[in-house]
């Protein structure tokens, strides 16, 4: 309920918070985190991010994975909205928003409409809403496995289409190596570090927003160094959350309308809708550094920043209604 609560006020988290105060600072102070500065930001980062995913590994029970795998039209409907809906709506802000949005701005609505759902987030707020937790479990998870083939083939397809190709075969095994290895690792050793993990949750998850903290930090002084903001300045904040608002509300508009016409109980709904319409910050901000090359960062991250934050606080007030709801029932 804590999170609830502080989400509900409209106070940011304190990711979000940290991740203002790092474009902030890349805006004041670019040569310390770019490419090449003094603070070696790519292989400080490099190190956090593996520590990461393996944590994230190890603190997953295989008991829980099971105990929510067996509503497969549920994860059906999850992994389709996550991987085949939301990227095809990237491709078309990409291709049909060419005289409303620049560029760089549309790339980066893409890579958001083609990443996984969150973990924690979703968890927390079907928690919160009365909905299957179990089954929240199963689906945030089995999405960030997807996602680390999915999200770079879908990135790969889209650059490929606008005549961009980026290597995609380096890259797919940059994200085995720095990511899913650490994350399978971390999964095999549950059964000595689980506890652990458990234990020292907040000390995981503060290092968690530490090392995503580095990275926006280290792609904005990229950024601030290529220009972005003499280029764009407030016109691109302004349509980007517009944009990222739209997003949201299409995404859970639609979802919620699919789920019912499937005839999903309302415990089960809550599930779809929050684990079908959220994207993943943890993870898309190392990927995005793995994807692309560090003058285009800024402008993949911006829209998933933005986006984090809202989709926090309408899936809070959501929550509550579901909430309500199943009270009542």
């Amino acid at each position: 309920m804590t999170f609830l609560r502080s989400v509900c006020v409209s106070r940011p988290d304190p990711l979000v918070l940290g991740m203002l105060a790092a474009v902030v600072l890349a805006v004041l102070t670019p040569r310390w985190g770019a490419s090449g500065g003094s603070l070696h930001l790519a292989r400080v980062t490099q190190l956090g991010v593996g520590a990461v995913f393996f944590l994230h590994g190890a603190g997953l029970s295989i008991e829980r994975l099971r105990s929510g795998a067996g509503n497969w039209r549920l994860h059906l409907f999850v992994q389709s909205a996550t991987f085949l809906v939301f990227p095809l709506v990237g491709l078309s802000i990409e291709y049909l928003g060419a005289g409303l949005l620049p560029k760089p701005l549309r790339d980066g609505l893409f890579y958001l409409c083609a990443l996984n759902s969150t973990v924690a987030s979703s968890i927390a707020l079907t928690a919160v809403a009365g909905g299957d937790v179990a089954a929240a479990v199963f689906n945030a998870t089995l999405s960030s496995l997807i996602g680390m083939l999915a999200t770079p083939l879908w990135v790969d397809f889209g650059l490929h289409a606008a005549g961009r190709g980026f290597g995609f075969d380096r890259q797919l095994l940059g994200i085995g190596r720095q990511l899913l290895l650490p994350f399978v690792g971390g999964l095999l050793t549950h059964r000595w570090l689980g506890a652990t993990a458990a234990r020292h949750r907040r000390a995981v998850g503060g290092f968690d927003r530490a090392v995503i903290i580095l990275i926006v930090y280290g792609a904005f002084c990229d950024a601030t160094q290529g220009g972005l903001w003499r280029t764009h300045a407030l016109a691109l904040l302004a349509q980007a959350t517009a944009a990222i608002s739209l997003l949201l509300a299409l995404a859970l508009g639609l979802t919620t309308w699919a789920a019912r016409r499937v005839g999903f109980p309302l415990r089960v709904e809550v599930v779809a809708v929050f684990c079908g319409s959220k994207k993943s910050l943890a993870v898309g901000v190392p990927m995005a550094r793995l994807l692309f090359a560090p003058a285009q960062l800024g402008m993949m991250l911006l829209p998933l920043m933005l986006y984090h934050q809202l989709q926090l606080l309408v899936c809070a007030l959501l929550a509550q209604r579901y909430a309500r709801r199943l009270r009542d029932t």
